[in-house]
C-alpha cells in the first residue's frame, strides 16, 4: 500500500511458471549459434529498431518507476527515473551502434602511456557534441599492463563460433542495469540472454521487453519473473551456459558455493563450487570519498557539501556507488566547517521513500553500532533518515568500513595528517586496504592543491585499486557515460569475490580494461543534474532521452536552456 506521503506503487508482476521458463530457455538456446555468427549490419539493424522502441516506452517506464519509488513524476526529482531507466538504455544503444559501425574498433581520442606503464585511452569527450552536452567532463580507460591494446575481440575472429546463452540476474535498484547488462552480453561477449527481473523492480520488465522486442522476435532475448525459486532453477539449468549478476556478494556466494553459511564455508575451503558455470558480477562496495585538504573558500565548501549530499541521497542511497565513507585529514583547518556544511546539506535534502527491502534493519544496525550517529534528516513511516556517523575509527574490520549500508548513512573517518602530500599517500592506502570493495571511489581536490601536487595526485589516481575512480565528480558518471568500463578492479577470486569480476558498458569495446577514471571540474557550472536542488531535472532528463535518438547540435539549445535554469 502507498501512504499519503508517497504514490501508490505499481503492482508486482507474477512469477513466470517454471514450465514457461523452460520453454523460453529452450527457444533461446536454439538461436545462440545464430547470434554468435550474426553479421555486424544485421546487429546494427536490430539495435536501431530497439532504439526507436525505447523512445516509445520511455514515458511509461519513467512514470511507473517514479510511482514505485514514491516520487511525484511531475516534480524535478521525477527526472531521476528518466535518467536511471530509458535514458541510459538509449545512450547504451547509441554508443554500441557507433561501435559496430566502426567494425568493433571505435577509435579513442588518443592513447598515452602513464608513468605506471599502463596504456591510457582517452574516451570522453570523443566529439565536439560530447564536450557541448557534458562540459568539463573527461574520461579515460586504463588498460591492463602486459595485455594487448585491442578492441572488439569477437569481431576479429572470422571462424564460425559456438554460441552461448547467458542468464542475467537483474538488479532491483536501477531499472537500466538489467537491459544494459544484456546489451553488454550481446555486443561485447557475443552471448544471447534471458533476463530474470529482480522482484524489487519487476514493474520495469514489460517496458524492457517492449523496448527489445526485435531481439525477442528474433529469438535472442527474453524476460522472466520471480524470486529465489526461479533464480535457482535457472542458475542450475542445463541450457544456461554463463551467468551475470548485479547484486550482493552474499547472493553470489549462494549461487556458487551453497545454500547455507556452513556449506559455503566448507565448499570455499575445499574450492568445490556447487555451480561451475562461468559467472561475472557487480556486487557493490563501501564507496569512499577522499577529501584532499586544501584552500577551500566558503563557496567551495557549500558546493562540495551539496555534492556529497547528492552522492549520498541519489536514488534514496540505494546505489552501489553511493558514497558511504568520508575520509578527511584530521589536521585540515577547514575540516569541521566542511563536515558541518555536509550535515546541513544532507538535512536540506527532502526525505525519500525507503523502497528497497531491508533498509530499516540495515539502518538500525549502524545506529546500534555507533551511538554517536547523528540523524540529520526526517524519520518516519517508509523513511530512513539521512544520517552522519562521525569519528569512525580507521582500522581493520571496522563495521562501517566493511559493511555496505545501502541506505542513507554516511560515515566519517579521519587520517591523522594536515597536508595534501601525506593525505594522498595515506588516503590511498586506507581506501585500498581498510575499506571494503573495489567498485568505485571518489577524490575531491581543489585546483590549487592539484597544481601544487600534480605528480602526487596522478600517482594517487594510478595507485587506487578501484574499477572506477571519480575525480571531483559523482561516481555515477562512470556508470552513466557508457564509454567507460564499469565493474570491480580485476583480480578477485571466486572464493573472495568482494565487488565482483568482469566489466560492463565499455563502449569502445576494449578487450582488457583495468579501470576507468572520470574527471570533472572542482566547481561545475551549470549545476550538475544529480544535485538534489536541481530545478529542471524532469524536463532536462526527458530532453536527454530524446537527444540520444537524435544526437545532433540541433538539440543543443533546448538542452542547454534547461541546464542553465537548473
Amino acid at each position: 500500500m502507498g501512504s499519503p506521503r508517497f504514490p501508490e506503487p505499481p503492482p508486482s508482476v507474477p512469477a513466470t511458471p517454471l514450465a514457461e521458463v523452460d520453454a523460453i530457455v529452450a527457444r533461446l538456446a536454439q538461436k545462440k549459434d545464430a547470434w554468435a555468427n550474426l553479421g555486424i549490419p544485421e546487429r546494427i539493424a536490430l539495435l536501431e529498431k530497439c532504439a526507436v522502441l525505447v523512445q516509445e516506452q520511455a514515458r511509461g517506464w519513467a512514470i511507473t518507476s517514479c510511482k514505485a519509488k514514491g516520487i511525484d513524476p511531475n516534480s524535478p526529482l521525477g527526472g531521476e527515473e528518466w535518467l536511471a531507466g530509458p535514458y541510459q538504455v538509449a545512450r547504451n544503444l547509441r554508443i554500441y551502434i557507433d561501435a559496430l559501425r566502426a567494425n568493433g574498433e571505435p577509435k579513442p581520442k588518443k592513447l598515452t602511456k602513464a608513468p605506471s606503464g599502463h596504456t591510457v585511452a582517452q574516451v570522453y569527450p570523443l566529439t565536439q557534441k560530447d564536450a557541448l552536452f557534458f562540459p568539463g567532463v573527461h574520461a579515460e580507460v586504463w588498460l591492463e599492463k602486459g595485455k594487448p591494446v585491442t578492441q572488439g575481440a569477437v569481431y576479429r575472429d572470422k571462424s564460425k563460433k559456438a554460441g552461448k546463452l547467458s542468464l542475467v540476474l537483474g538488479a532491483g535498484n536501477i531499472s537500466c542495469i538489467g537491459p544494459m547488462d544484456v546489451l553488454n552480453k550481446l555486443i561485447i561477449e557475443n552471448e544471447i540472454c534471458v533476463l530474470k527481473m529482480n522482484p524489487v523492480n519487476d514493474y520495469a520488465g514489460p517496458f524492457i521487453k517492449a523496448s527489445f522486442q526485435p531481439l525477442v522476435d528474433a529469438g535472442y532475448f527474453d524476460v522472466v519473473y520471480g524470486g529465489a525459486e526461479v533464480g535457482k532453477h535457472l542458475t542450475s539449468h542445463a541450457d544456461i551456459d554463463t551467468i551475470h549478476i548485479t547484486g550482493s556478494a552474499t547472493t553470489h556466494d549462494f549461487i556458487i558455493w551453497g545454500s547455507t553459511p556452513a556449506e559455503i564455508e566448507k565448499n570455499k575451503a575445499a574450492k568445490k563450487p556447487i555451480c561451475t558455470k562461468p559467472i561475472t558480477s557487480e556486487l557493490g562496495a563501501v564507496t569512499p570519498l577522499l577529501v584532499v585538504p586544501g584552500p577551500w573558500s566558503d563557496a567551495d565548501i557549500a558546493f562540495q557539501a551539496e555534492h556529497v549530499a547528492a552522492m549520498v541521497s541519489h536514488n534514496a542511497s540505494f546505489d552501489c556507488n553511493a558514497v558511504k565513507v568520508l575520509v578527511v585529514a584530521k589536521g585540515w583547518p577547514l575540516r569541521q566547517k566542511f563536515l558541518d556544511a555536509v550535515s546541513k546539506a544532507l538535512s536540506e535534502v527532502p526525505p525519500r521513500k525507503a523502497y528497497y527491502p531491508g533498509a530499516t534493519d540495515r539502518f538500525q544496525k549502524f545506529v546500534d553500532q555507533y551511538p554517536q550517529a547523528k540523524i540529520v534528516g526526517e524519520k518516519g513511516p517508509e523513511i530512513v533518515p539521512w544520517t552522519l556517523i562521525p569519528e569512525v575509527p580507521l582500522k581493520e574490520g571496522e563495521y562501517a568500513l566493511t559493511n555496505e549500508a545501502f541506505c542513507g548513512v554516511l560515515a566519517v573517518t579521519d587520517i591523522d595528517v594536515d597536508d595534501a602530500s601525506a593525505f594522498l599517500e595515506k588516503g590511498v592506502k586506507a581506501a585500498n586496504e581498510q575499506i571494503w570493495g573495489t567498485l568505485s571511489c571518489v577524490m575531491l581536490c581543489h585546483p590549487e592543491t592539484e597544481r601544487a601536487h600534480k605528480a602526487e595526485v596522478e600517482r594517487a589516481l594510478a595507485d587506487l585499486k578501484y574499477g572506477g575512480i571519480a575525480y571531483n565528480i559523482w561516481p555515477g558518471t562512470i556508470f552513466g557515460l557508457v564509454y567507460t568500463s564499469w565493474g570491480a578492479y580485476p583480480g578477485h577470486p571466486l572464493e573472495d569475490i568482494r565487488s565482483g569480476r568482469g566489466v560492463v558498458h565499455n563502449g569502445l569495446l576494449f578487450d582488457h580494461p583495468e579501470k576507468s577514471i572520470v574527471r570533472g571540474t572542482f566547481r561545475m557550472n551549470p549545476k550538475p543534474i544529480w544535485f538534489p536542488s536541481h530545478k529542471t531535472l524532469h524536463e532536462m532528463a526527458e530532453k536527454l532521452v530524446r537527444l540520444e535518438h537524435n544526437y545532433s547540435f540541433l538539440a543543443a539549445p533546448s538542452v542547454i536552456f534547461s541546464a542553465l535554469r537548473g
